[in-house]
């Protein structure tokens, strides 16, 4: 392992924080209750006479790998012109903590509405990539009156058990974890190769293990007993039910992790409610891949119209 000083991953995880300091974010770290820590990116305080407090909060959830500032770093400046962000790391990822036993979505998306509620947010949007998105539907089942507008991005939360034979069997190897929390070069590329449109294979192997060290050692074991405490995926039925908020599915036409199909699966079973934009030649990271395109959506959705100039 290579010193701090040394490390490209730690150099770049040094400017994507800037990006979010220049957002006018800062990090912040918040007990919860009396078991759970949770670290998030977040505004100052409100004042009265400041103009962030006429903004709409919208609260952004990470998918299951490296912490927040890795995942969100093309949304914060852009959003944060429109909105008062609150990106926190889930429980088990960057600096967030639990000392309880539960490790499922559920508790995620609780422990989640209970940050917003410690800040002071009565009522919010919420978007939520892939694991994040699984977050983000128990949020707004648990709490239709304080979330407003959902967006779920690349997130099969329809999952079968079906589905993830589908995925490992894709991904050639023996297990879900094997994809999730790689510790190596070889592992890293594998990852990179099912979640982006976009090659490691010039990268050099000592880089690559940089950036595994820096992004996947922490916490690796809570992390596998969160993929084992999923509620979804156990068997081949489906647990999704439509909620009563408006929902705007975002995809990557070529995801490999959750396919095209599971998109409009998802789109029937939640109902009227809900519609389906597709990112062309993205994979499982549209917010990356095309992020002018993925923020273009999300605010189009999650903003009100501009009222017509009065003639």
């Amino acid at each position: 392992m290579a010193p701090s000083f040394l490390s490209v991953a730690k150099f770049v995880e040094a400017l994507l924080r800037r990006r979010f300091s220049s957002a006018g974010l800062s990090l912040q770290t918040i007990s919860i209750d009396s078991e759970t820590t949770i670290q998030f990116w977040g505004p100052p305080p409100p004042s009265s006479s400041s103009e962030n407090t006429q903004k709409p909060s919208l609260l952004l959830l990470h998918g299951f790998g490296p912490s927040a500032v890795w995942q969100w770093s093309h949304q914060v400046k852009p959003l944060s012109q429109s909105f008062r962000l609150y990106v926190p790391d889930l429980v088990f990822f960057g600096g967030s903590s639990s000392s309880g036993e539960n490790r499922s979505e559920m508790f995620q998306a609780l422990c989640m509405g209970k940050l917003m509620e410690k800040l002071g947010v009565e009522r919010f949007s919420v978007v939520g990539t892939s694991y994040g998105g699984f977050v983000a539907y128990n949020m707004a089942k648990m709490f239709p009156e304080r979330i407003e507008r959902v967006v779920l991005a690349s997130s099969g939360v329809n999952l079968r058990r079906s589905d993830n034979e589908a995925f490992i069997a894709r991904a050639k190897c023996h297990g879900i974890k094997d994809v999730m929390l790689p510790s190596s070069a070889t592992d890293l590329r594998r990852m990179s190769g099912m979640v982006s449109s976009k090659k490691l294979n010039y990268v050099p192997d000592f880089v690559l293990n940089d950036f595994c060290q820096t992004m996947y050692s922490e916490k690796r074991e809570k992390k596998a007993e969160l993929l084992d405490g999923l509620s979804i995926g156990k068997d081949d039925k489906t647990n999704v039910s439509p909620i009563q908020q408006d929902v705007m599915l975002i995809w990557g036409e070529r995801d490999q992790v959750f396919p095209l199909k599971m998109a409009h699966d998802l789109l029937e079973t939640l109902g009227k409610k809900a519609r389906l934009k597709v990112i062309q030649k993205t994979s499982h990271i549209p917010q990356t891949e095309k992020s002018k395109e993925f923020n273009g959506i999300v605010m189009s959705f999650l903003l009100p119209p501009s009222p017509s100039p009065s003639l």
